[in-house]
């Protein structure tokens, strides 16, 4: 079942074509990639999904019935654009924030105290925002983002600022709160992060939806029939044995062997290349080449 739903959204800004019929379908229970380069439109999506702005055409479906100003309160939106009032202290702001989500001043500050406490920040709980690090305030917002538990939680490029420890983190809290049945929408142009956390993926470019579907399903679709092998001892002249539609893309010495991409004419014929090889030489490794989220995003954009 889809949670939101994006029916033909377009949006223009004076003469510049944000959106152009862009739909998506985000599953309930998900992690859902929004990809494409700069100025393609992703953080346009973003802020009509919270009412920030109108679209000029088309619609948004929250649980199959059409977003109301009322729905803001079920979703949680973390911006690119970070905002904290600067002079106010750090935890007077926050429990301000998330009792602007619904929360009673005395539920705020206790499950506040819990998270500072959780991401190792609250000995600056009486310190102005201005004394926080950038990784920091990004805490701040992200805790104030999730705390009201919202069903749909939107980060817009969330790793942005974070050292690489502190992504892990946030990599693992994306996860849980997914798993206890939150659906995630966010922008990143972090591929790695998509691979790791992402079930679904939408691909923008030039304000129009270009991919869209599973990770899996996707990198499945891009497959181009290669093979990695690596094999002990000397090079052997694979082409006077090896069937002519068998391709062979780089040849290349390593450590007590060799390395192989082999390009097959259809995947099928795996069994038969190995059971080939394995007559001639000793096989240390071999697996079908898999394309990466960045490589597929490369070029497909590049192609568009």
């Amino acid at each position: 079942m889809d949670l939101l739903v994006a029916e033909n959204i377009t949006k223009t800004f004076a003469k510049h074509r944000a959106l152009n019929k862009v739909s998506i379908n985000v599953p309930e229970g998900s992690i859902y990639g929004l990809l494409g380069p700069n100025g393609a439109g992703k953080t346009t999506l973003i802020r009509i999904i919270n009412q920030i702005t109108g679209p000029d055409n088309g619609r948004i479906l929250l649980n199959g019935k059409a977003l109301l100003p009322k729905d803001i309160s079920n979703i949680g939106y973390l911006p690119e654009e970070r905002g904290l009032y600067k002079k106010m202290k750090v935890g007077e702001q926050a429990i301000y924030l998330a009792m602007l989500k619904g929360l009673s001043k005395h539920d705020a500050k206790k499950q506040l105290k819990e998270w500072f406490e959780k991401y190792d920040i609250a000995p600056w709980w009486d310190k102005k925002v201005e004394e926080l690090s950038k990784g920091m305030a990004q805490k701040v917002q992200f805790i104030v983002t999730i705390l009201h538990k919202p069903k749909l939680l939107i980060f817009d490029e969330p790793f942005s600022g974070f050292d690489p420890i502190n992504q892990v983190l946030l990599k693992e809290e994306i996860l849980g709160l997914r798993d206890k049945g939150a659906t995630v929408i966010f922008s990143t142009h972090n591929m790695a992060s998509v691979e790791e956390i992402c079930d679904h993926i939408a691909l923008i470019n030039k304000s129009e939806k270009i991919l869209e579907g599973s990770v899996s399903e996707i990198r499945d679709t891009y497959k181009k029939g290669t093979f990695e092998l690596e094999y002990d001892g000397n090079e052997i002249e694979l082409s006077k044995f090896l069937p002519a539609n068998f391709e062979i893309i780089e040849k290349q010495k390593i450590l007590k062997g060799h390395k192989t991409i082999i390009k097959l004419p259809d995947a099928s014929y795996s069994n038969e290349l190995l059971s080939t090889m394995m007559k001639h030489t000793n096989i240390r490794l071999f697996k079908e080449i898999i394309p990466s989220m960045n490589e597929i995003f490369i070029d497909k954009v590049t192609q568009d």
